[in-house]
């Protein structure tokens, strides 16, 4: 059955543990439900802001991935569904990102040349995917086949990364209504909702994924203060540049990298103040 407007919504997938996500998700100022998933992390809105706007799904959560992806280094798949069509995006950090779309009978969008010719070898390649096996199913994804509708062939996309992890929570499906996906996500152990809290709140848990992540111990001294001045120097450009064409997710993204620059310096100030008072 073709998908309605009436079932739009979509999920982001962040090949990332949820503490990694967390401050990103953050920043994004907006209301949403984070699950683990085997590994992975599942994002899902607890609004419809393409209802709002005159963004669509697609781009709603392209935005999103984008800034998500920055903020972790870790690369976002966008699953989206709407006015009978579904598709992904694939964001990874300042990568060109990779973009697939079908129509509700399961058929690339527009004719079978309309997807971007190399989407799924990218998808297979960034997400560590076989580059034989896997990538010749992900290929099966873009023939024709009558019995496979939009629904279907994001499952089919779903089905192979469960190699690279992924264990959706029950109920997180494509093609579900998104009040049905986030009551889905809400019940789903380990869930957690993530709200925008202001300014302190996000530093704190940018702050925490530096002292309690693996590489907690290594991000310290010299290379800190490196990463946090190579990340300042790239967002504020890119924040003013979004900001002018009025790009949200780019605005996100650019905000990310301020905040995560300007979080690694603040932490290396404190821990430094710290230790000279010892």
């Amino acid at each position: 059955m073709p998908i309605s407007k009436t079932t739009a919504g979509g999920i982001l997938l962040c090949r990332a543990e949820p503490l990694a996500v967390r401050p990103a998700a953050h920043m994004l100022r907006e209301r949403l439900l984070l699950a683990p998933a085997g590994g992975w992390t599942a994002l899902v809105p607890e609004g419809k802001p393409w209802l709002e706007g005159e963004e669509s799904v697609a781009e709603v959560l392209s935005g999103w991935g984008s800034a998500v992806a920055m903020g972790t280094n870790w690369p976002v798949l966008s699953l989206w569904w709407q006015d009978g069509r579904t598709g992904f995006v694939l964001s990874s950090g300042f990568r060109r990102s990779a973009a697939y779309e079908w129509d509700a009978a399961g058929r690339p969008h527009g004719g079978p040349d309309s997807g971007t010719a190399d989407a799924m070898r990218v998808l297979a390649a960034r997400l560590g995917l076989d580059p034989v096996l896997d990538l010749e199913e992900l290929e099966r994804l873009t023939r024709p086949d009558e019995a496979a509708d939009g629904p279907a062939r994001l499952l089919g996309v779903i089905a192979l990364l469960a190699r690279a992890g992924l264990a959706l929570p029950a109920g997180l499906a494509p093609g579900e209504p998104a009040d049905r996906l986030r009551e889905a996500a809400r019940v789903a152990p380990g869930s957690e909702s993530v709200e925008w809290s202001g300014w302190r709140d996000a530093m704190r848990a940018e702050l925490a994924v530096v002292e309690d992540g693996p590489l907690g111990r290594l991000l310290r001294g010299p290379k800190l203060r490196l990463a946090g001045t190579d990340q300042l120097t790239a967002g504020a450009p890119l924040m003013l540049w979004a900001a002018r064409r009025r790009d949200p997710g780019w605005l996100a993204a650019g905000t990310l990298l301020v905040a995560h620059g300007a979080g690694a310096l603040a932490y290396d100030r404190a821990r430094t103040r710290l230790r000279g008072r010892r």
